[in-house]
């Protein structure tokens, strides 16, 4: 008896001694993973949180202070002229030309408005980088710094103004080395990375805002101000009133887009905004600081984007495209061979996507580069070269000015998004935006959304055509403009 519980007491220690064993030597042979997976995990139950820097602070603190002193605000004085000749009129019948000449005789008014925005330096010999919008018109501008320096008068200098794309360059003229800001590479931004938004809004000077970016390639938004030519970072970082001009921040501290504009029916930050990739606003500061306004490149081309209706018409693979609805006679379209017709599904090897992607690339064009272009032609694929030509009627905003008080008149493309606002049914020809007072223009009747389709005996088809009537016309002698109002076309002579 006492032999057998012996024995069996043996045999439950050797197997003991045996489990013991074996489990000795998984964790030898695995190199401890227990322990090293239990050293491992215990700084995530520490409570560290991954976005605080290694010091406890918010990441954002630390670009907050580095960029800040490079964020500028901008204050102007506009004028605004107010009177009945800014009424868009709307009334038909038989009393018409009656109470339009009745009106036209109301004395316009002019008052002064101030404008806010933000900026920001990206040289330390101080060249100041804003939107269009912010200093267009503006007069007696004044940038403060966050040390509240201002600079004023002859020390502010408008070196040039892009309104197609809402970009504008400013100079603080001083000696002394200002803090300024790195441009980064708005192209590596991703959906979802984090992004902070610095500038005036509501004049609360050096407000930061955080959020991350919502959406890339936004275009066809309706901005009373423009731009025309978009492809905005969409952001949830508050954007407000006063905001435009400042600067997107990556978590770099680089510059990665020009906060521009909020959509909202409120007029305030609904976690909608907007602004321009710094890649696509690098080159128009750079054409504005070196000549003062930007050259674009030029296709001759009515283009329309690509519906499944069309895309079933002619038998394509996909959406992508653009149709070409229109070629402009003796332009590069039309030197090079492009009809009516053709789907241009690729440029110099890039995927064409839609209308407006397509117009910021022929845009971006070096004028008199040669391209390459695959277009689909009655269902097959061929390849064209063309040489790009220059877009004559892009010039700085000063010029812009100039060419408006001659006649009196702002005008844009028919098929700019300006030009929607009003009831056209022209398929040619340039838009009246805006009309000033007692200029030859308002004398002779010309309203804005009227478009003008002649000048003279030259057919107006576009802005370029009008640039070269204007050139034409001699001071006293007045000349003939067929415009089209609605329906209805009428010839008006206008004396410059």
């Amino acid at each position: 008896m006492d032999y057998k519980l012996s024995l069996k007491s043996a045999g439950i220690i050797a197997g003991v001694a045996a489990i013991v064993a074996f489990l000795a030597g998984l964790i030898i042979s695995a190199g401890i993973p227990v322990l090293s997976n239990k050293t491992e995990a215990s700084p995530s139950t520490s409570g560290i949180n991954p976005i605080l820097t290694e010091q406890g602070e918010s990441p954002f603190t630390r670009v907050a202070e580095m960029v800040s002193p490079a964020v500028v605000n901008i204050s102007a004085e506009r004028v605004v002229k107010t009177g009945f000749e800014d009424f868009k009129w709307d009334f038909r019948g038989p009393f018409e030309d009656f109470f339009r000449e009745f009106f036209k005789n109301f004395p316009p008014s002019e008052s002064k408005t101030k404008t806010l925005g933000s900026g920001f330096i990206i040289s330390e010999d101080g060249y100041v980088v804003t939107n269009h919008h912010v200093i267009k018109n503006a007069s007696n501008i004044i940038i403060r710094l966050t040390n509240k320096k201002e600079y004023k008068g002859d020390a502010v200098k408008i070196i040039g103004s892009d309104s197609r794309t809402d970009v504008a360059l400013l100079k603080i003229e001083t000696k002394e080395k200002l803090p300024y800001l790195k441009l980064g590479d708005s192209d590596k931004i991703k959906v979802g990375d984090w992004v902070m938004a610095v500038g005036n809004p509501f004049n609360l000077e050096g407000t930061v805002t955080v959020g991350v970016i919502s959406a890339k390639g936004r275009h066809h938004i309706p901005l009373s101000e423009g731009p025309d030519l978009q492809n905005f970072l969409q952001t949830d970082a508050a954007i407000n009133p006063g905001n435009s001009g400042g600067p997107l921040i990556n978590l770099q501290g680089e510059v990665i887009g020009i906060n521009t504009a909020i959509t909202s029916t409120s007029g305030g930050n609904i976690g909608i905004g907007f602004a321009i990739p710094i890649n696509l606003a690098r080159s128009v500061i750079e054409e504005l600081k070196t000549k003062g306004k930007v050259t674009r490149g030029y296709l001759g081309v009515y283009l329309e984007d690509l519906t499944n209706e069309i895309k079933e018409a002619l038998n394509l693979s996909s959406l992508d495209g653009v149709l070409i609805n229109e070629v402009i006679p003796n332009s590069p379209a039309d030197d090079a061979g492009i009809k009516e017709g053709d789907v241009i599904i690729e440029y110099e090897g890039k995927k064409v996507t839609d209308v407006q992607s397509f117009r910021l690339m022929v845009a971006s064009t070096t004028p008199g580069k040669t391209v390459k272009l695959k277009l689909i032609r009655n269902g097959k694929e061929l390849e064209l070269k063309v040489k790009i030509g220059e877009m004559k009627e892009e010039v700085a905003g000063v010029t812009e000015e100039k060419q408006k008080t001659e006649l009196g008149l702002q005008v844009v493309d028919i098929d700019s998004p300006e030009a929607k606002g009003y009831n056209i049914s022209a398929k040619k020809g340039v838009v009246v935006t805006a009309v000033e007072s007692n200029s030859p223009s308002s004398d002779a009747g010309i309203q804005p959304g009227d478009v003008i389709i002649g000048i003279g005996n030259k057919v107006i088809e576009n802005l370029t055509d009008f640039r070269n009537a204007l050139k034409d016309l001699k001071k006293g002698k007045p000349v003939i403009f067929q415009i089209q109002r609605g329906e209805r076309k009428r010839f008006i002579a206008v004396k410059p």
